[in-house]
Formats: C-alpha cells, sequence, structure tokens
C-alpha cells in the first residue's frame, strides 16, 4: 500500500511539527483566530501539503488539538478540524498548481466553518461564508503561499520525502 510506504519516524516527526506549530500559532494569534470574521495566522501552514504530504496528517491533529484546547465549540472542534483535513488533502492533490490549490482551504473554510458558524451563532450562511473565506484567502495568499516560497527556496525538494 503506497500510503503506508512514506509512513516512517521522519514523517511521523515533520508531521508532529507542523502540529505543533499551527497549534502554537492558532493559541499565540488567539484573539483573531476565532468568530465569523476571522485572521487565523496558522492557516497559513495549510499550504504545506505542496511541499510535504506529511503535512496532511499534521494540519488535522493541529487544528483539532488548536479547537479543543482553546475552547471551540465541539461542532468546530469536529467540523472545523474535517474542513483543514479536506483542504489539506485537496492542497496536496493540486500541489503542481499551487495558486490553486491555494484554494482549497479557501472554499472548505468558507463553506464547512462559514455552515458550522451559521448552525452553532444562527448568522446568515452567505455572508459568514464570504468573511470566513476572504480571511482564509488573505491568510493563504499573503502568507501561505510566500511561505512555501522561502521554504522551497530553501529546501529545494527534499521536503518531499517527509
Amino acid at each position: 500500500m503506497k500510503a503506508f510506504r512514506s509512513l516512517n519516524a521522519r514523517s511521523i516527526a515533520a508531521g508532529g511539527l507542523v502540529a505543533a506549530l499551527y497549534t502554537a500559532f492558532t493559541a499565540l494569534f488567539a484573539p483573531i483566530s476565532f468568530s465569523a470574521v476571522q485572521f487565523r495566522v496558522s492557516e497559513a501552514l495549510t499550504l504545506l501539503p505542496l511541499l510535504s504530504p506529511a503535512a496532511v496528517p499534521g494540519l488535522f491533529v493541529g487544528c483539532l488539538i488548536s479547537n479543543l484546547i482553546l475552547g471551540a465549540p465541539w461542532q468546530d472542534v469536529i467540523f472545523g478540524s474535517l474542513a483543514t483535513l479536506l483542504a489539506a488533502v485537496g492542497t496536496r492533490l493540486l500541489r503542481r498548481f499551487p495558486w490553486l490549490a491555494a484554494l482549497m482551504p479557501v472554499v472548505m473554510n468558507g463553506l464547512i466553518v462559514g455552515g458550522m458558524l451559521t448552525w452553532v451563532y444562527q448568522l446568515p450562511f452567505a455572508a459568514t461564508a464570504a468573511t470566513v473565506a476572504l480571511g482564509e484567502a488573505a491568510v493563504c495568499y499573503m502568507l501561505g503561499l510566500p511561505l512555501v516560497g522561502l521554504l522551497r527556496k530553501r529546501f529545494g525538494e527534499t521536503l518531499e520525502q517527509y
């Protein structure tokens, strides 16, 4: 099974590092990481699957832990974490097209997190999904893509083996 061939200590450690960074950034910027209008700086890391498959489970675990320890509603713990997982998988699948891949977190979080916020707080869906997507787009395109560019420049394709 090809998916488990890359499961080794290095990839598990890399995924753990991504999870830890995601959690740390979410906690550090907690005041702007939650609500209908959010700018979750840690979401810049959702583009790391462009560089390494280990980032996919790391992002999911990091989002799950962040939502659990920072007091998000249970709906956000479940659906926000699943949105991050789906976005990470989509980003990985579209890795040859970085600008298009960066849309995966924008669309998934806009729809799923926007829907969850509508459900929990009785907010209008269209406006809520749009504000979540807008914040996500700002983070992914203004922080995430430059971060990926810097990491590629520094490490080349060596991150792909993790």
